[in-house]
């Protein structure tokens, strides 16, 4: 039997033979054919023959025997596998336009496609198949070295990434201890290893070599830091361990002097103890807190016992103080002096009935205290004026100087009459003005001595 004239082979919900060279340009996704109909298998049919006991593929002037004639209809298996065929490939391109497709499967999908149109055991327009199979190949093509490129730039990308990761937990191993922030670097840390594993997990994959190396420098840096942080803290404990040893002992020792009543004296080991407090250093700050409370507690202890002591001790000073006013006001009225020898008289019966009033509290004793020797002051420096004014020696040199002035105003006197006599105007001015100085000097002698 002669093969009919090759014609497009019909496909339900699919574009036309005549179509399949702009199909890739406007893709349609083909249903997966569920039922092929008489009128598909008739279609495909008319490009086989039966040649013997063979069916054979007819395609333009080449005949391929495609499997053994069997059965009442022996080429209509061939052809159903033909439509199988073409919907395969159609699947394969739907699912191309729909990116669900990695490269390793495109190549797969390709591959078991074009052995399938090499050696066809199918019945059909396989020249129209392949011709849709070469866009779609193209395309896919295409898509997977497109993907394949994306792929390795977010490999690339994932592996800068993974490297910054790695550059961060080595420059924090590497800080030097004093510079080193524990609390915030260890969170750090911490969150650099979650950033590693959440790269890991949904990130793009690195190359297994690549990601080994880096992985092994990221452990090495983790516990370079855990190394050094450990040490650290192991250290600072047995600081800390020595800071409240020492802080124990001053506790007890500030313990045992809480109900002293060597005012003084406490007060004074009180002082040395929170001195030693203050070089003892920082310890563990709950250990620090608990132990400051003791110590404050026991100088809260003895101070409020020496200030109840000296608050007794005040009112019972407290019946001295209008004894003390009272000689303080008997001193003030002594002022202001007109008989020095009375004054300084009763002024030491003053401050014997001052002494006699004994104590009183401090802040009185300040305060008469200064208006005491206020009066002492006043009673003095006019003492020492009076003494000044009488004293021989003050009154002898007066005295001669007054003599030797009164010769040389005699003289000068003298001078002048000649000079005034003479008719000398010169020398009449000059005696006049020695005359009127040595007369000013007299004047101020004989005042200091009056």
């Amino acid at each position: 039997m002669s093969p009919a004239k090759p014609r497009p082979i019909p496909r339900p919900h699919a574009p036309s033979p005549a179509s399949l060279a702009s199909h890739a340009n406007h893709p349609v996704r083909v249903p997966v054919v569920e039922e092929i109909t008489a009128e598909q298998i008739a279609a495909a049919s008319a490009f086989g023959a039966v040649e013997g006991d063979q069916v054979v593929l007819v395609d333009g002037g080449t005949r391929t025997p495609v499997g053994p004639a069997a059965g009442d209809e022996p080429i209509a298996a061939y052809a159903k596998a033909f439509i199988e065929l073409a919907a395969s490939v159609e699947r394969f391109h739907a699912r191309l336009v729909a990116a669900e497709l990695s490269p390793k499967d495109i190549d797969d999908a390709l591959a078991g496609l074009r052995a399938a149109l090499a050696t066809p055991v199918v019945v059909g327009n396989i020249a129209a198949l392949r011709a849709r199979f070469g866009i779609v190949e193209a395309e896919a093509t295409e898509v997977s070295e497109r993907v394949r490129a994306e792929r390795a730039a977010a490999r690339e990308e994932a592996a800068a990434a993974r490297e910054a990761l790695v550059a961060q937990a080595e420059t924090l191993a590497a800080k030097p201890e004093a510079q080193v922030h524990w609390k915030n670097d260890t969170a750090r840390m911490r969150e650099l290893l979650d950033e590693w594993k959440e790269a890991q997990r949904t990130g793009a994959r690195i190359g297994k070599e690549t990601e080994r190396d880096l992985w092994k420098r990221f452990t090495k840096a983790r516990s370079a830091f855990e190394k050094s942080r450990k040490a650290h803290f192991a250290h600072l404990d047995k600081e800390n361990s020595a800071v409240a040893t020492t802080k124990e002992s001053l506790v007890a020792q500030a313990e045992a002097l809480a109900t002293s009543t060597d005012w003084d004296r406490t007060a004074t080991q009180f002082k040395k103890l929170m001195d030693q407090w203050r070089g003892a250093g920082r310890g563990r700050r709950s250990v620090d807190d608990a132990l400051w409370a003791r110590f404050q507690a026991a100088q809260e202890s003895f101070f409020s016992a020496r200030r109840a002591d000296a608050e007794a001790a005040e009112e019972v000073l407290a019946a001295n103080v209008p004894a003390k006013k009272a000689a303080v006001k008997a001193a003030e009225a002594l002022l202001p002096v007109s008989d020095i020898r009375a004054a300084k008289r009763e002024l030491r019966v003053v401050q014997d009935r001052y002494d006699a009033a004994g104590e009183v509290p401090r802040a009185d004793a300040a305060r008469l205290s200064k208006r005491m020797a206020a009066v002492e002051r006043t009673i003095r420096e006019a003492d020492q004026q009076a003494w000044s004014s009488r004293n021989p020696e003050l009154e002898a040199r007066a005295s001669g100087a007054a003599a030797q002035l009164h010769a040389a105003i005699a003289d000068l006197e003298s001078q002048l009459q000649a000079a005034t006599a003479r008719d000398d105007k010169r020398k009449v001015k000059e005696l006049t003005e020695a005359l009127q100085a040595r007369k000013a000097w007299l004047k101020q002698i004989e005042a200091v001595s009056r």
